[in-house]
């Protein structure tokens, strides 16, 4: 019998092609038919290992979660953007490869993350998450957020409703 181990830790240069990948999956499988098709495409393809690697060199928070060495997700976390909310920090995304959802993968780099902006001072914590997309809204308001403001993205001239969670 072999054993996976799950590691939580920031993300290094060498992790962009697989955070590249699990972007492109999670993203794909999470906003198709929610977000307009060109625009998902076009915000995707826009976010290539390149763009990771560049991200992860300016000392972005970037969090990943592997199981047996293999990334599964990631956590990109900072400060709060949001002026009008209380919280000080904010976890910016948070997406796992389609196949790992729902086995608890994503409440351990949920509570990991929220554990390294604490650890950062920052107190409080906002996500944001599109309304219409019900796993993500489910998820946070499973995990304790409480819905404390809304909000609009626009894709391609459709306007999408968002809703901030809070944790105080």
């Amino acid at each position: 019998m072999s054993t996976l181990t799950i590691d939580i830790r920031k993300a290094e240069p060498r992790d962009a092609v697989a955070i590249a990948e699990v972007h492109h999956e999670a993203w794909m499988g999470a906003y198709a038919g929610i977000i307009p098709h060109k625009a998902l495409t076009r915000m995707v393809n826009r976010r290539g290992s390149d763009w990771w690697a560049n991200a992860i060199r300016r000392a972005a928070s970037v969090l990943v979660v592997e199981i047996g060495g293999k990334v599964a997700g990631y956590a990109t976390i900072g400060r709060n953007r949001a002026r009008e909310l209380p919280q000080q920090g904010e976890i910016y995304e948070l997406y796992l490869k389609p196949e790992y959802q729902g086995v608890g993968l994503g409440s351990r780099l949920f509570a990991e993350a929220r554990r390294r902006l604490a650890g950062h001072g920052l107190r409080g914590l906002v996500v944001w998450a599109l309304e219409d997309n019900g796993n993500a809204v489910g998820f946070y308001a499973g995990a304790g957020g409480r819905d404390a403001a809304e909000g609009v993205e626009i894709f391609d001239q459709k306007a999408l409703k968002k809703i901030a969670f809070v944790w105080d």
